[in-house]
């Protein structure tokens, strides 16, 4: 169960990426390719602390409001790299998707 604050975390999110797709000048091209195969999602935590989270904490949240955000189902991303670093400063996750070839299966 997603908390209150969770879900409005998790509705901001998805209207930035919604925001950052709509602005681009490839939006449609974009758009089209991301429902057209498997993606891989990339997460890069910045912590304040090193102790203050586990790494897997902010996956299902980040690759939920990143789909969402996007219009797609969350089953598309068939391959996850999670990251933890430390900035006091600047606490932040860096996002990123990418397209994925399907392996080729031999006859």
């Amino acid at each position: 169960m997603l908390s209150s604050a969770g879900r409005t975390y998790k509705t901001y999110v998805g209207q930035q990426v919604w925001l950052a797709l709509a602005q681009s000048p490839a939006r449609f091209c974009l758009h089209d390719r991301l429902r057209s195969g498997p993606l891989a999602l990339s997460i890069r935590f910045f912590f304040a602390s090193a102790l203050r989270r586990d790494l897997d904490g902010g996956l299902k949240i980040a690759q939920d409001a990143v789909c969402e955000g996007l219009g797609l189902n969350d089953n598309r991303i068939i391959e996850a790299h999670l990251y933890k670093q430390v900035d006091k400063a600047d606490p932040r996750i860096e996002v990123s998707l990418s397209f994925i070839h399907p392996p080729r299966h031999s006859a």
